[in-house]
């Protein structure tokens, strides 16, 4: 993450009570962290139009939430987005999703650490993403794995995430430059501003591996 950063982020300070809440919210659990909501607060319909499709389809929602966190990774490292790839999600954490398992998910379908239901999930957020033709046996595999609202639920978020991180990865925004001091929701290596920057040097940080490819 480097160069110039594009958009300001308002001041917390600045903003309303109900906001000024959300990004304390943020803080304290991340699922957007508050560098990102900070930008949308410039237009509060923005602001709360993510913050509440994000609670409703990402955090909450008819699919397992730690299918879509790994197909929110999965658009990360697609679209190169670091501010979002450099974030997990406490949820999924909680619920078993181990850290091994966002190793290899450009490589989804010839790796074992991902269940078949697992691959197909992200086999969708991967047609999405890069328009891939959906055939007969592409749409009777999701079925196999997912319900109909899950696939609407999983599309949305999908959708969501890769318009946001499309956006988020030109604004060079980064990480605890708003409400600092938290390491809520982030990944390994990036608890704290002396980690990350350790981090973003290592020979093994996974998107300067991909600018190198």
């Amino acid at each position: 993450m480097a160069g110039k950063q594009r958009i300001s982020y308002v001041p917390v300070e600045q903003m309303d009570e109900r906001m000024q809440a959300e990004m304390d919210r943020c803080r304290r659990e991340g699922t957007p962290r508050p560098e990102s909501s900070a930008v949308r607060a410039h237009v509060p319909a923005c602001f709360w139009s993510f913050a509440d499709s994000w609670r409703d389809i990402f955090r909450n929602g008819v699919c397992d939430h730690s299918i879509k966190e790994l197909c929110r990774v999965y658009i990360s490292r697609s679209v190169n987005c670091e501010y979002c790839g450099n974030q997990r999600s406490v949820k999924a954490a909680a619920a078993g999703l181990a850290e091994a398992k966002y190793d290899e998910l450009l490589n989804f379908e010839t790796s074992d650490r991902y269940t078949e239901r697992e691959k197909a999930a992200l086999a969708y957020a991967e047609a999405i993403a890069w328009r891939i033709p959906a055939d007969d046996a592409f749409w009777e595999r999701m079925y196999r794995h997912f319900s109909e609202p899950e696939l609407v639920e999983l599309g949305c978020a999908v959708a969501l995430t890769f318009g946001q991180q499309s956006w988020l990865r030109m604004l060079n925004i980064g990480h605890h430059e708003v409400l600092p001091g938290t390491s809520a929701s982030m990944a390994p290596g990036f608890e704290t501003p002396e980690k990350m920057a350790q981090t973003l040097q290592s020979p093994h940080y996974w998107a300067g591996q991909a600018s190198a490819e």
